[in-house]
């Protein structure tokens, strides 16, 4: 039996990847709720070690400090009832502290890191072995689940990226500019691109999806037909053809 069908009698894994502002959250959270399957961001594994880090005043340029802290850190993330994903830090909750402008600056100095990323992979890969999971990052289908079931990976343009960021940096209440944000997208782009390991990049059986100019709900209906038609099985059919409570706004 191979591991994708081994994979799928615990239930099917879905890897979504994309640079920062592609849709990659808005849409695995809407698949996960259609679908009665659970959420992961790996996101929220290298947030939490930059936040660990920011409150521990470590040299963000020493590899081998944030190797060491991230080996010694605990991380676990669950849903509400609202399918929110909430994030633990070595047991407290820091989900809404992931997102603030200082975390959003550093991250992907922390993730560029080898040590980092070796230290917190078999955390996520703890996540998929009862399968029945989506999962969104940017090595999922080429490193944390090479044999997921189905892989996407979404891109837009980078204007589009950036008119993301700042609505969503906006609605969260943070005073940013146009110029800061579109630099720091950039930034964020080279770092995870070059890195020396994981970079990021699609699978070569990823189906790749251009997200610029898209409503949500026509990403999410795209994607929810690939789920369908790449697990074959009928009893995951969409449980609703839209999420409760969703909004039309890619986060």
């Amino acid at each position: 039996m191979s591991n994708k069908a081994k994979a799928r009698t615990k239930g099917p894994v879905i890897a979504i990847d994309g640079p920062a502002g592609a849709g990659k959250s808005t849409v695995a959270k809407a698949i996960a709720a259609m679908f009665g399957l659970r959420y992961v961001s790996t996101g929220h594994f290298y947030r939490a070690v930059a936040l660990k880090a920011l409150r521990l005043g470590v040299d963000l340029t020493s590899a081998e400090s944030l190797t060491a802290l991230a080996e010694s850190t605990g991380i676990s993330v669950s849903q509400n009832e609202r399918g929110d994903l909430r994030t633990l830090l070595d047991g407290e909750d820091v989900t809404d502290s992931l997102v603030s402008p200082e975390v959003e600056a550093c991250v992907s100095e922390v993730a560029k890191v080898p040590g980092v990323r070796l230290a917190l992979l078999e955390q996520q890969r703890s996540l998929l072995r009862e399968g029945g999971v989506v999962m969104d990052g940017r090595d999922i289908g080429t490193v944390v689940a090479p044999d997921a079931d189905l892989k996407i990976f979404l891109v837009a343009t980078h204007e589009e990226r950036v008119r993301r960021r700042l609505a969503q940096a906006r609605e969260r209440g943070h005073e940013v500019c146009d110029g800061a944000v579109a630099d720091g997208v950039a930034h964020r782009d080279r770092i995870d691109s070059e890195r020396e390991v994981a970079p990021l990049r699609p699978a070569p059986d990823a189906v790749v999806i251009d997200t610029t100019g898209k409503a949500p709900e026509e990403t999410i209906a795209e994607v929810a037909r690939l789920v369908a038609w790449a697990t074959g099985d009928r009893s995951l059919s969409p449980v609703s053809s839209r999420v409760k409570g969703e909004r039309a706004c890619y986060t």
